[in-house]
């Protein structure tokens, strides 16, 4: 078994997802007493939620590279970030670090195009939903066509993001306000949706809209399992 290193803390409270949910796998999938081998750095979030707001990204990439470090010398064999935004930095660090780095948007082009779909809504950060980091691979390496939602609702979901899900607040209003915004991407053509922010499956599930759901945060975590079983 691969050691797995973890970026956690973006936010903790689905970091503990993460956790759960690789060794709940390593468990199902070894028997016995298994369990995830596994290394975590979890970051202080509020200092780089600031820099974020201030556009201020070599600061905020300094402080993921040197997180990276820490478990690469903590003895991982490759890392994840536990967040969708935060990977705006990988480029910035990948020739920096030693050990592979496993990409969400990787894990999620191929699920996506495994399951013959193309027209993908996504939400997220605005970050996520305005910024080529994300959508750009998704576009140009496994050929989806990425539906966003508007301005207002991409305000919105920022906002709950920020207001609420970071500190672990779950909220119905916020929850159907959600569900309505996958109503219409799924009125803008989309087949699917991207929770592509690690803390939105917090609020949302499968069973809450018709269209199937990609939750980054557990084919994240069970793609790190997969690479570190070697399946």
């Amino acid at each position: 078994m691969k050691t797995i290193g973890l970026i956690g803390g973006l936010s903790w409270q689905s970091s503990i997802e993460y956790y759960r949910i690789m060794n709940e796998l390593t468990t199902k999938k070894l028997g016995g007493k298994h369990s995830c081998q596994c290394v975590m750095y979890s970051v202080d979030l509020d200092p780089i939620l600031i820099l974020k707001d201030e556009n201020n990204w070599e600061k905020v990439n300094e402080i993921i590279k040197d997180a990276v470090l820490r478990v690469e010398n903590a003895g991982a064999d490759f890392t994840i970030i536990c967040s969708n935004t935060m990977h705006k930095s990988v480029d910035f660090i990948k020739d920096e670090v030693s050990k592979p780095i496993l990409h969400i948007t990787d894990v999620i082009g191929n699920t996506v195009k495994n399951m013959g779909l193309r027209n993908i809504g996504l939400m997220g950060t605005k970050f996520t939903l305005t910024e080529d980091f994300y959508r750009k691979p998704l576009e140009e390496k496994f050929g989806l066509n990425i539906v966003v939602p508007d301005e207002e609702d991409i305000r919105l979901i920022h906002r709950i993001i920020y207001e609420e899900l970071d500190f672990g607040i779950i909220n119905s209003d916020s929850k159907n306000k959600f569900i309505e915004i996958i109503n219409k991407l799924k009125e803008k053509g989309a087949e699917g949706v991207v929770l592509g922010c690690t803390e939105i499956p917090l609020l949302v599930k499968q069973e809450d809209t018709e269209l199937p759901v990609f939750d980054t945060t557990t084919l994240h975590a069970t793609a790190a399992v997969n690479m570190a079983l070697g399946l």
